[in-house]
């Protein structure tokens, strides 16, 4: 292909016959979305020709469902728009903390929670907090659909596990009981619209004598993928949350890191950063279960 293309197929097996074309042919198709990490990239060092597949028409990846026990997410749907859903921000507090952090007002607009998952930036802000209520990806193949855990979803920096001729529907997530609450946290050097240094996101489960019951611990920025920490999490299952629990579940975080010394944090500094995220953000999403109760 020597110059770009653009296509605005009306269905899902008409995006993934396009897919799987450009593949066979050795050409080169970007899926546009929301298309704010697509624009960034093109202006960038990534200036190489190809069809860019736009799907906001499709239905399936604009559909937002609130189930007895699942949600789905459509991947194009902006975060704008699941910003502003009460129920979602009364059932996934965390997550919606997180997708509020995608940009600016402008930005998200457009930018969508799929998008920000497909990019796959070691820092993106919706994937630890993906990770941390449990989220799967719904897949579009030539053979029907597959599911894969957000945490094996991204598979490098800029990577994903999409293979060719397949598409990113959306995301399914369990949804939480009265019982459970999800946050996100993450620290930056400036206020607004930087990246993380770190994040965590944490979905912790009480029961009734407010002893954890279940958790899920997610990391970011800290490694080449967001990561899915099972020994926070184990840190946590048997307590009340208290004090020396939590302090586990950050010392866990630490230790799970491998992160980069850049301009922005050295190696070290992250280490202990994503600990101190993890303890307050498990701290909160504790309280929101009790307030809750209360």
């Amino acid at each position: 292909m020597t110059g770009f293309a653009y296509h605005a197929p009306t269905s899902v097996a008409e995006t993934l016959a396009l897919l799987g074309d450009h593949a066979r042919a050795g050409r080169r198709a970007q899926v546009l979305a929301g298309g704010t990490d697509v624009l960034v990239q093109l202006r960038g060092v990534d200036r190489t020709p190809r069809a860019l597949v736009d799907i906001k028409g499709l239905a399936e990846v604009n559909r937002l469902h609130v189930g007895a026990d699942h949600v789905f997410i459509g991947a194009a749907i902006p975060s704008a728009h699941l910003n502003e859903n009460a129920e979602l921000a009364r059932l996934y507090p965390g997550l919606m903390e997180a997708a509020d952090l995608i940009g600016s007002t402008q930005i998200q607009g457009r930018a969508s929670v799929g998008g920000n998952l497909c990019n796959a930036s070691p820092a993106g802000d919706t994937i630890p907090a993906l990770i941390a209520v449990g989220a799967r990806c719904v897949i579009a193949t030539a053979s029907g659909t597959r599911e894969l855990p957000v945490e094996a979803f991204v598979t490098g920096v800029g990577r994903n596990a999409l293979v060719s001729g397949e598409l990113l529907l959306g995301l399914s997530l369990p949804r939480p009981g009265a019982a459970t609450a999800d946050a996100y946290l993450r620290f930056t050097p400036r206020t607004e619209m930087d990246i993380a240094v770190a994040g965590c996101g944490v979905s912790v489960t009480l029961d009734a004598g407010g002893v954890c019951t279940a958790a899920r611990v997610g990391i970011g920025a800290v490694a080449p993928t967001a990561l899915l920490v099972e020994a926070a999490a184990a840190a946590l299952v048997g307590t009340r949350l208290d004090e020396a629990a939590l302090n586990a579940a950050g010392a866990a975080c630490s230790s799970a890191a491998s992160p980069i010394t850049d301009k922005r944090g050295t190696a070290d500094y992250r280490r202990k950063v994503v600990g101190v995220l993890c303890r307050r953000a498990v701290g909160i999403a504790r309280d929101r279960v009790l307030a809750h109760r209360a």
